[in-house]
């Protein structure tokens, strides 16, 4: 399985054109996706892909024994050919993606919602190495770029963040990375390098494997569980960061009182300063998960499939606003596969609502919504409860796929809660497991 993690280096402030380099690769892509919208037709009917892309180059590049029919090479002047295969690649996919769109939807009948071809887009170029971008021999935080500067296209020295440097010398040291992309966030440019791996993930039978299974939270970050497949609890740990989550909170509060004073129009800086560090708590939550699944050597992480429908309201309305589960699953995801370490999910429904012991729903406390109270009185932690359920859920699932239809429908009919899987709890489990190990042995 092939892994590609990518990361941007910071472009320091310097006297360089960026801001004209990238204008003319914006025209350049726009007055291409023009063109090539009017002779569509003609590139359309060559199913090749690579011939399509040089008949497409031939119509506005002329050499020795090809005349351009526009006038490309005079309206953009010495452009590195790299570039300018660059933009008639991103050209030519607008186009296609618009034809398809268009398409799709002539053939639907619809009235609204017609696609259209945009022209003015957000296209950014890739530095491709000797020919756009060079590295600095003697500096190891400088780079040379070849950019325009108005009147033509020169190489320019600049400087890399020192930190980001460190942090691609510490990880990615001895690996190749591809051409890097400029990109801009923050009102700063950056340099994109990616890097691609090859990863063999872990085949684990599943009654040999050990999974961590997380119960992701508003109150809590997330609450983990080392479990085996006869449901042996090997280790729980509860992540919760929360003083980010207080300093969030906080800015979210100066967002609240100036709106109140001033207006919402000059509140965009500190919303932007409050998302970077919701940002920054997703990808802190979900370095601690796979690195707790990592110590404990965790086969699979096991996370609920989440997902919020509908519009939302109540008291933590801005909380589940803010709640970043899906980039907290995908970061996981990522890091868990460059481990070797799979990732599954589970249905949701009734996890934290039924107690783990099968003693059937909970009573939340009204004012600590963590704790909780079952039916026989017992009072529990709720996330930790429903971090043993998605586990259990998991394993049901896959101890009964493989069976045979006879031996299947036997279970069930002994443990005949786990036919429903969005009601099944860790206590079922315990009792399959028990039910499966008797019917070996008979």
């Amino acid at each position: 399985m092939k892994i590609t993690s990518s990361y941007g280096v910071e472009l320091r402030k310097q006297n360089i054109p960026i801001r004209q380099t990238l204008d003319v690769y914006r025209s350049a892509v726009s007055y291409l996706t023009e063109i090539y919208e009017q002779v569509w037709e003609e590139l359309e009917r060559i199913p090749e892909t690579k011939k399509r892309f040089n008949e497409a180059e031939h119509l506005i590049h002329t050499t020795k024994k090809n005349q351009a029919r526009f006038d490309f090479d005079i309206r953009f002047p010495k452009m590195p050919s790299y570039l300018r295969r660059a933009s008639i690649q991103h050209a030519l996919g607008s186009i296609s993606s618009y034809k398809t769109r268009m398409g799709m939807w002539e053939k639907l009948g619809q009235i609204e919602g017609k696609p259209k071809l945009v022209h003015e887009n957000h296209a950014m170029p890739v530095f491709y190495r000797d020919v756009m971008y060079r590295e600095n021999e003697n500096g190891k935080d400088a780079a040379y770029l070849k950019l325009y500067d108005g009147h033509d296209w020169k190489w320019f020295h600049v400087r890399l963040s020192h930190t980001d440097m460190e942090y691609l010398r510490k990880n990615w040291s001895g690996k190749k990375a591809s051409a890097p992309t400029l990109e801009r966030r923050y009102r700063k440019y950056f340099l994109r390098f990616s890097y691609t791996e090859d990863v063999i993930l872990t085949k684990v039978p599943i009654r040999e494997q050990i999974i961590c299974s997380v119960d992701l939270g508003i109150n809590t970050d997330a609450a983990c569980t080392i479990m085996q497949s006869d449901g042996t609890v090997l280790g729980r740990k509860f992540i919760n960061f929360s003083s980010e989550k207080d300093r969030m909170y906080r800015v979210l509060g100066r967002i609240s009182r100036f709106q109140r004073k001033h207006g919402s129009v000059q509140v965009k800086s500190r919303w932007a300063y409050a998302k970077r560090l919701n940002t920054e708590l997703g990808r802190k939550i979900a370095g601690a998960v796979t690195g707790y699944a990592e110590e404990n050597h965790a086969d699979v992480i096991v996370f609920e499939y989440l997902e919020i429908k509908g519009k939302i309201s109540g008291r933590k309305k801005q909380k589940l606003h803010l709640w970043k589960k899906r980039d907290i699953q995908k970061r996981c995801e990522h890091q868990a596969h460059r481990r070797g370490m799979r990732i599954s999910r589970i249905c949701a429904w009734n996890t934290s609502r039924l107690a783990y012991d099968g003693s059937g729903t909970v009573v939340r406390d009204s004012g600590n919504h963590s704790l909780c109270t079952f039916q026989n009185g017992k009072r529990y932690n709720c996330d930790l409860s429903a971090s043993y359920n998605i586990g259990a859920r998991y394993f049901i699932r896959e101890l009964l796929k493989p069976l045979p239809a006879t031996e299947r429908s036997l279970l069930e009919a002994k443990v005949p809660s786990v036919k429903r899987r969005i009601s099944c709890v860790y206590a079922d489990l315990r009792e399959l497991f028990s039910e499966m190990e008797l019917l070996k042995t008979a």
